[in-house]
């Protein structure tokens, strides 16, 4: 169909980065208007730290994103400082649809409209891009993408924290049962590489394309996560923990004294965790969170190495 609009829209896939606020990736809209000399994103992932108990909310679920809009190549700016690429996918779109989505943008960005409850698997700065455009296209979108099909929650976020990191055993100590539920189809889209792959070769039941083409790099420099060392995994920080303990108890065996000092900063540590998944089980509206046996690993171990001693 011939296009007589000069307006043109394309979906951004910002790679992960070192922190792990960023180790997920990013989405965003980019709108080229060549007539009017416009080329903003729309980004549905701007927060604000200095929010009143931003901490407490966020950990309870009740943080609060909005949609920002700013210059493309602000946008792009940040992401090329850091050496993490940006990719964009053009959108296959009729004049009606691109006036239909500029207007969505339009009401989306109003005041009242704005600001969002962030949940980090349901709706998230790569769901409301996708629910937007599908709302577009006011029909079905098929895809051939089957990567991560029938993977759970926590098996699709371990390939982003990467197995064995100090991250990874964390989320996974928070995260309940929930995260083992199993992804079907759009499930996988609320981790933006996921929605890359899947809009890619992304069709209409009648087989129009999403996308114009491939994905293209707007940035230089590709941001590599590195391997994390086997001495900075909690595999060897569990395997240090244990040989402390069994050479505190042979100290105190020798010494026929226990070393009561050495467990209490450990029950309080463990104390501190149990009140943090209790919070995050009962009061907070996070998803996935909940009870996890990882949560016992420590003190289970740590108690029946204490056994060594008491019961000797």
């Amino acid at each position: 169909m011939l296009k007589l609009l000069a307006i043109y829209f394309s979906l951004l896939f910002c790679s992960p980065g070192e922190e792990l606020y960023t180790r997920y990736g990013h989405t965003a809209i980019r709108m080229q208007d060549t007539e009017r000399k416009v080329d903003v994103v729309f980004n549905y992932g701007v927060f604000d730290f200095n929010t009143d108990h931003f901490y407490y909310k966020f950990v309870k679920g009740e943080t609060y994103y909005e949609l920002g809009i700013e210059p493309t190549r602000f946008f792009l700016f940040d992401y090329d400082d850091e050496t993490r690429p940006v990719y964009e996918l053009p959108l296959n779109l009729t004049d009606s649809q691109a006036l239909a989505l500029e207007q969505a943008l339009a009401v989306n960005y109003r005041p009242e409209n704005r600001t969002y409850l962030y949940n980090f698997v349901f709706d998230n700065c790569a769901t409301r891009p996708y629910n937007l455009i599908k709302s577009i296209y006011n029909d079905t979108i098929v895809s051939p993408y089957n990567e991560w099909e029938n993977s759970s929650y926590r098996e699709f976020l371990q390939h982003f924290t990467g197995r064995g990191t100090w991250e990874d055993f964390a989320i996974n100590m928070i995260f309940g049962r929930r995260a083992d539920i199993r992804m079907h189809g759009e499930d996988r889209l609320f981790l933006p590489e996921a929605m890359m792959f899947f809009l890619r070769d992304a069709h209409l039941p009648n087989g129009t394309p999403i996308t114009l083409s491939s994905t293209k790099p707007l940035t230089p420099s590709p941001f590599v996560v590195p391997i994390t060392p086997w001495y900075k995994t909690w595999y060897f920080g569990l395997a240090i923990f244990i040989l402390f303990m069994f050479l505190i108890n042979l100290i105190d065996l020798r010494r026929n004294k226990c070393s009561w000092w050495i467990d209490l900063p450990f029950i309080l540590v463990y104390a501190v965790c149990f009140a943090l998944a209790i919070f995050l089980t009962f009061f907070s509206i996070h998803p996935l969170v909940g009870f996890n046996w990882r949560l016992f690993l420590f003190p289970v171990i740590h108690l029946c190495l204490r056994l060594i001693y008491i019961l000797r």
